[in-house]
C-alpha cells in the first residue's frame, strides 16, 4: 500500500493555560512535554506523544487568532506534513482550500508553517519538515523530526506551577519536588 501524500503530525489546541492543559496530558497520558513558543501570534507550549506533536496556546489577540477569536477554546488547527508544500499548495487551492499565511522556508532549515482554511473554515498547517516531538513515518529509522523547541526563559515560573499544582492534584507532591 502506498503511503498517503500528507501525513497528519500536529494539531494545535487554544487554551486558557497551556503549562496546566500540558500538564493534565502528561499526567493522563504519558506525553512528553517538547518545547515552548512566545510568537507574535500566542504563547505556549509543546507536548508529544512521540509521533504526533500538539501545540497548547493561548492567543495574544483576536486579530491573530485567524478567526477563531483569542478567548476561543478547543482545537484551533491539525498539521500535516508533506513532502513538497509548493505542490500541496496548488492541489489545496484547486480543491477550494484557501492560504491564510505562512511561506516555506526556502533555505529548508528552519521551522515554519504555512496555514489554510479548508472549504468549511477549518485551519491546518503545511510543513516539510515536522513538528517537534512527531515522526513522519513512525518505526522507521531516522523518521524522527529533529527541530528542537526550546524553553522560554520567562516562562520558567509557570512551568514549575502548573507541576506543582498537579502534583497536589495527583497526591504526588513529594515527585515534584524531586523533579525539579
Amino acid at each position: 500500500m502506498d503511503q498517503p501524500v500528507g501525513q497528519l503530525r500536529h494539531f494545535a489546541m487554544s487554551v486558557p493555560d497551556p503549562w496546566a492543559t500540558a500538564e493534565f496530558y502528561i499526567h493522563s497520558f504519558g506525553f512528553k512535554f517538547v518545547g515552548e513558543t512566545d510568537s507574535r501570534l500566542a504563547e505556549g507550549c509543546y507536548i508529544s506523544d512521540g509521533v504526533i506533536n500538539i501545540a497548547l496556546l493561548k492567543y495574544k489577540s483576536d486579530e491573530v487568532s485567524q478567526g477563531t477569536g483569542k478567548d476561543f477554546v478547543g482545537i484551533h488547527h491539525i498539521g500535516i506534513w508533506v513532502d513538497d508544500v509548493e505542490e500541496t499548495r496548488k492541489k489545496v487551492e484547486a480543491a477550494g482550500g484557501k492560504w491564510i499565511m505562512g511561506e516555506p522556508d526556502p533555505v529548508g532549515g528552519s521551522f515554519y508553517e504555512v496555514k489554510f482554511t479548508d472549504p468549511n473554515g477549518v485551519i491546518f498547517d503545511l510543513t516539510h519538515n515536522g513538528w517537534g516531538g512527531s515522526q513522519r513515518y513512525p518505526g522507521t529509522p531516522g523518521s524522527e523530526s529533529t527541530l528542537p523547541r526550546k524553553l522560554v526563559e520567562r516562562f520558567s515560573e509557570r512551568r514549575a506551577k502548573a507541576r506543582d499544582d498537579m502534583a497536589k492534584k495527583t497526591g504526588k507532591a513529594e515527585l515534584a519536588k524531586t523533579e525539579k
